[in-house]
Protein backbone atom coordinates (compact mmCIF):
# COMPACT_ATOMS: atom_id res chain seq x y z
CA UNK A 1 0.00 0.00 0.00
CA UNK A 2 2.87 2.39 0.77
CA UNK A 3 4.34 1.90 -2.69
CA UNK A 4 0.93 2.55 -4.26
CA UNK A 5 0.55 5.71 -2.19
CA UNK A 6 4.03 7.00 -3.12
CA UNK A 7 3.38 6.25 -6.78
CA UNK A 8 0.09 8.13 -6.65
CA UNK A 9 1.78 11.07 -4.92
CA UNK A 10 4.45 11.14 -7.65
CA UNK A 11 1.81 11.21 -10.39
CA UNK A 12 -0.07 13.99 -8.61
CA UNK A 13 3.15 15.97 -8.15
CA UNK A 14 3.89 15.84 -11.89
CA UNK A 15 0.32 16.85 -12.77
CA UNK A 16 0.44 19.69 -10.23
CA UNK A 17 3.42 21.26 -12.01
CA UNK A 18 1.72 21.26 -15.43
CA UNK A 19 0.91 24.91 -16.32
CA UNK A 20 -2.81 25.64 -15.84
CA UNK A 21 -4.93 28.79 -15.40
CA UNK A 22 -4.09 28.68 -11.68
CA UNK A 23 -0.49 29.72 -12.33
CA UNK A 24 -1.49 32.61 -14.58
CA UNK A 25 -3.95 33.90 -11.97
CA UNK A 26 -1.37 33.58 -9.19
CA UNK A 27 1.27 35.31 -11.33
CA UNK A 28 -1.04 38.26 -11.99
CA UNK A 29 -1.86 38.69 -8.30
CA UNK A 30 1.65 38.18 -6.96
CA UNK A 31 3.27 40.61 -9.39
CA UNK A 32 0.59 43.29 -9.06
CA UNK A 33 -0.16 43.07 -5.34
CA UNK A 34 2.74 41.30 -3.66
CA UNK A 35 3.40 37.89 -2.18
CA UNK A 36 0.65 38.16 0.45
CA UNK A 37 -2.08 38.42 -2.19
CA UNK A 38 -0.31 35.76 -4.22
CA UNK A 39 -0.47 33.36 -1.29
CA UNK A 40 -4.11 34.24 -0.64
CA UNK A 41 -4.92 33.46 -4.27
CA UNK A 42 -3.07 30.14 -3.95
CA UNK A 43 -5.10 29.50 -0.78
CA UNK A 44 -8.33 30.08 -2.68
CA UNK A 45 -7.21 27.67 -5.38
CA UNK A 46 -6.38 25.04 -2.77
CA UNK A 47 -9.77 25.54 -1.14
CA UNK A 48 -11.36 24.99 -4.55
CA UNK A 49 -9.56 21.65 -4.81
CA UNK A 50 -10.85 20.68 -1.38
CA UNK A 51 -14.40 21.49 -2.47
CA UNK A 52 -14.03 19.38 -5.61
CA UNK A 53 -12.49 16.64 -3.47
CA UNK A 54 -15.45 16.68 -1.10
CA UNK A 55 -17.87 16.50 -4.02
CA UNK A 56 -15.87 13.62 -5.45
CA UNK A 57 -15.89 11.63 -2.22
CA UNK A 58 -19.67 11.97 -1.88
CA UNK A 59 -20.18 11.16 -5.56
CA UNK A 60 -21.54 14.48 -6.83
CA UNK A 61 -18.53 15.21 -9.04
CA UNK A 62 -19.10 11.93 -10.88
CA UNK A 63 -22.69 12.97 -11.56
CA UNK A 64 -21.50 16.33 -12.89
CA UNK A 65 -18.81 14.74 -15.04
CA UNK A 66 -21.43 12.41 -16.54
CA UNK A 67 -24.01 15.17 -17.10
CA UNK A 68 -23.56 16.95 -20.41
CA UNK A 69 -25.70 19.90 -19.29
CA UNK A 70 -24.02 20.30 -15.91
CA UNK A 71 -20.56 19.98 -17.44
CA UNK A 72 -21.39 22.58 -20.11
CA UNK A 73 -22.74 25.09 -17.58
CA UNK A 74 -19.65 24.83 -15.35
CA UNK A 75 -17.37 24.84 -18.38
CA UNK A 76 -18.83 28.00 -19.92
CA UNK A 77 -18.95 29.80 -16.57
CA UNK A 78 -15.30 28.97 -15.93
CA UNK A 79 -14.29 29.95 -19.47
CA UNK A 80 -16.12 33.28 -19.18
CA UNK A 81 -14.40 34.03 -15.87
CA UNK A 82 -10.94 33.28 -17.28
CA UNK A 83 -11.62 35.47 -20.32
CA UNK A 84 -12.83 38.23 -17.98
CA UNK A 85 -9.60 38.03 -15.98
CA UNK A 86 -7.58 38.05 -19.21
CA UNK A 87 -9.35 41.11 -20.57
CA UNK A 88 -8.90 42.81 -17.19
CA UNK A 89 -5.15 42.16 -17.38
CA UNK A 90 -4.95 43.54 -20.93
CA UNK A 91 -6.85 46.69 -19.89
CA UNK A 92 -4.51 47.08 -16.92
CA UNK A 93 -1.51 46.93 -19.25
CA UNK A 94 -2.96 49.82 -21.28
CA UNK A 95 -3.36 51.94 -18.14
CA UNK A 96 0.02 50.99 -16.67
CA UNK A 97 1.80 54.31 -17.10
CA UNK A 98 4.15 55.80 -14.55
CA UNK A 99 2.46 58.57 -12.61
CA UNK A 100 4.11 61.74 -11.37
CA UNK A 101 5.00 60.06 -8.10
CA UNK A 102 6.50 57.10 -9.94
CA UNK A 103 3.88 54.69 -8.68
CA UNK A 104 2.00 52.09 -10.68
CA UNK A 105 -1.71 51.25 -10.74
CA UNK A 106 -2.93 49.56 -7.58
CA UNK A 107 -3.83 45.96 -6.93
CA UNK A 108 -6.37 44.20 -9.17
CA UNK A 109 -9.97 44.49 -8.06
CA UNK A 110 -11.56 41.63 -6.17
CA UNK A 111 -10.66 39.51 -3.19
CA UNK A 112 -7.65 37.26 -3.97
CA UNK A 113 -9.16 34.35 -2.03
CA UNK A 114 -12.33 34.60 -4.10
CA UNK A 115 -10.38 34.93 -7.34
CA UNK A 116 -8.46 31.72 -6.67
CA UNK A 117 -11.54 29.88 -5.44
CA UNK A 118 -13.76 30.82 -8.38
CA UNK A 119 -11.00 29.98 -10.86
CA UNK A 120 -10.84 26.43 -9.51
CA UNK A 121 -14.48 25.79 -8.65
CA UNK A 122 -15.49 26.62 -12.23
CA UNK A 123 -12.86 24.34 -13.73
CA UNK A 124 -14.76 21.19 -14.85
CA UNK A 125 -11.49 19.48 -15.68
CA UNK A 126 -10.96 18.98 -11.95
CA UNK A 127 -14.21 17.00 -11.73
CA UNK A 128 -13.16 14.80 -14.64
CA UNK A 129 -9.65 14.44 -13.22
CA UNK A 130 -10.87 13.48 -9.75
CA UNK A 131 -13.55 11.06 -10.92
CA UNK A 132 -11.51 9.57 -13.76
CA UNK A 133 -7.93 9.36 -12.50
CA UNK A 134 -7.97 9.40 -8.70
CA UNK A 135 -9.91 6.11 -8.34
CA UNK A 136 -7.19 4.35 -10.35
CA UNK A 137 -4.50 5.76 -8.03
CA UNK A 138 -6.22 5.09 -4.68
CA UNK A 139 -4.38 2.49 -2.54
CA UNK A 140 -6.18 -0.85 -2.59
CA UNK A 141 -5.69 -1.47 1.13
CA UNK A 142 -8.11 1.29 2.10
CA UNK A 143 -11.82 1.86 1.56
CA UNK A 144 -12.55 3.78 -1.67
CA UNK A 145 -13.71 6.88 0.21
CA UNK A 146 -10.69 6.90 2.52
CA UNK A 147 -8.24 6.37 -0.32
CA UNK A 148 -9.80 9.12 -2.41
CA UNK A 149 -9.89 11.52 0.53
CA UNK A 150 -6.20 10.91 1.22
CA UNK A 151 -5.26 11.59 -2.40
CA UNK A 152 -7.34 14.78 -2.47
CA UNK A 153 -5.50 16.01 0.63
CA UNK A 154 -2.16 15.11 -0.96
CA UNK A 155 -3.08 16.93 -4.16
CA UNK A 156 -4.21 20.01 -2.21
CA UNK A 157 -0.99 20.01 -0.17
CA UNK A 158 1.16 19.64 -3.30
CA UNK A 159 -0.73 22.45 -5.00
CA UNK A 160 -0.39 24.75 -2.00
CA UNK A 161 3.33 24.00 -1.74
CA UNK A 162 4.00 24.39 -5.46
CA UNK A 163 2.07 27.63 -5.88
CA UNK A 164 3.36 28.98 -2.56
CA UNK A 165 6.96 28.38 -3.64
CA UNK A 166 6.24 29.94 -7.02
CA UNK A 167 4.79 33.03 -5.32
CA UNK A 168 7.90 33.44 -3.18
CA UNK A 169 10.12 33.21 -6.28
CA UNK A 170 8.03 35.92 -7.90
CA UNK A 171 8.37 38.01 -4.74
CA UNK A 172 12.16 37.90 -5.00
CA UNK A 173 11.97 39.14 -8.57
CA UNK A 174 9.18 41.67 -7.95
CA UNK A 175 11.52 44.67 -8.01
CA UNK A 176 12.32 43.84 -11.62
CA UNK A 177 8.81 42.69 -12.50
CA UNK A 178 7.31 45.95 -11.18
CA UNK A 179 9.28 48.11 -13.60
CA UNK A 180 6.70 49.75 -15.90
CA UNK A 181 7.82 48.15 -19.21
CA UNK A 182 8.14 44.72 -17.59
CA UNK A 183 4.83 45.11 -15.75
CA UNK A 184 3.02 46.03 -18.97
CA UNK A 185 4.57 43.08 -20.78
CA UNK A 186 3.65 40.71 -17.93
CA UNK A 187 0.06 41.96 -17.91
CA UNK A 188 -0.21 41.49 -21.66
CA UNK A 189 1.26 38.00 -21.59
CA UNK A 190 -0.89 37.01 -18.62
CA UNK A 191 -3.99 38.43 -20.29
CA UNK A 192 -3.38 36.51 -23.50
CA UNK A 193 -2.63 33.31 -21.57
CA UNK A 194 -5.81 33.61 -19.48
CA UNK A 195 -7.94 34.28 -22.55
CA UNK A 196 -6.29 31.32 -24.27
CA UNK A 197 -7.04 29.07 -21.28
CA UNK A 198 -10.61 30.37 -21.27
CA UNK A 199 -11.10 29.47 -24.93
CA UNK A 200 -9.49 26.10 -24.32
CA UNK A 201 -11.81 25.37 -21.42
CA UNK A 202 -14.82 26.46 -23.49
CA UNK A 203 -13.96 23.95 -26.22
CA UNK A 204 -12.99 21.09 -23.90
CA UNK A 205 -15.09 17.94 -23.86
CA UNK A 206 -15.32 15.56 -20.86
Amino acid sequence: MLIQFLTAAGVLAVLTMVPEPDMAVVTKRAVASGWQDGLRTAGGITLGLMIWGLLTVVGLAAVLAASATGYTVIKLAGAAYLVFLGVQALLTSRRARVQVTGTLPGAPAGNPWRTGLVTNVFNPKIAVFYTGLLPTLAPTGLSPHTGMAMLVLVHAALTAGWLGGYVMLLARARVVLQKPPVRRAMDRVTGVVLIGFGLKVATTHP
